[in-house]
């Protein structure tokens, strides 16, 4: 049986307390969210250094670790959860079509000379442009803002041809950067932060229980 916190909190709709159970999913969600901006700056540091050639790689702990951050995210809107899980899912879809179908040594560089493949990989940084959009709404994290404008700026611009590549990497190496501090940052929060007011979820599981009698 989970261990609650000696301190109670009051909530919207009632007390509630944090037990450990929710000490520790916060902390797999934070870790999931560091390796995702880890992958997400090395993957591009391979690229400018190295090369694009296995620099696909990088998107597999960084796809694997989008998807843990989601399942352990708290939001309140299950519509909203649920929405993010299947942009997520239908980019990892999208990023295993460009690995499997063509070249996977050209990926990165067949996406960069060829816009339009940025569409399979679109809802995958959609989700993660919603993960940053929470962490700047719930949190007013200026480093967010990296996700949340920078991200989808980089990418549209691409689709649209209106920036050229330069500066596309340039957006995503600072939305990466930006991404790997929010997650460092997160690691000084008390975990109630991340968990929101229970009594919040209580009372919306209540109403849709009470609606599916």
């Amino acid at each position: 049986m989970d261990k609650p916190l000696e301190t109670e909190f009051q909530g919207i709709y009632g007390s509630y307390k944090i037990t450990s159970s929710d000490q520790i999913e916060v902390k797999k969600y934070r870790i999931a969210l560091l390796i995702c901006g880890l992958s997400f700056s090395i993957g591009l540091v391979h690229w400018l250094l190295i090369g694009s050639e296995h620099a696909w790689f990088w998107f597999i702990p960084m796809t694997a670790s989008l998807g843990y951050a989601l399942k352990w995210i708290h939001i309140y809107i299950r519509l909203l959860h649920q929405t993010l899980q299947i942009l997520w899912g239908i980019g990892t879809l999208g990023i295993g079509i460009l690995i499997l179908k063509g070249n996977s040594q050209d990926m990165l560089s067949d996406i960069a000379s060829k816009p339009i493949l940025t569409l399979l990989i679109g809802p995958y940084f959609a989700a993660l442009t919603g993960l940053g959009f929470k962490e700047f709404f719930c949190f007013r994290r200026p480093e967010a803002i990296g996700l949340t404008f920078l991200l989808p700026i980089s990418l549209g611009g691409h689709l649209l041809g209106i920036l050229n590549n330069e500066t596309v990497m340039l957006l995503q190496c600072i939305s990466a950067i930006l991404l790997v501090i929010l997650a460092l940052r997160k690691f000084g929060m008390d975990a109630a932060a991340d968990i929101g007011d229970k009594s919040v979820f209580d009372h919306l599981n209540n109403q849709r229980s009470t609606q599916t009698v």
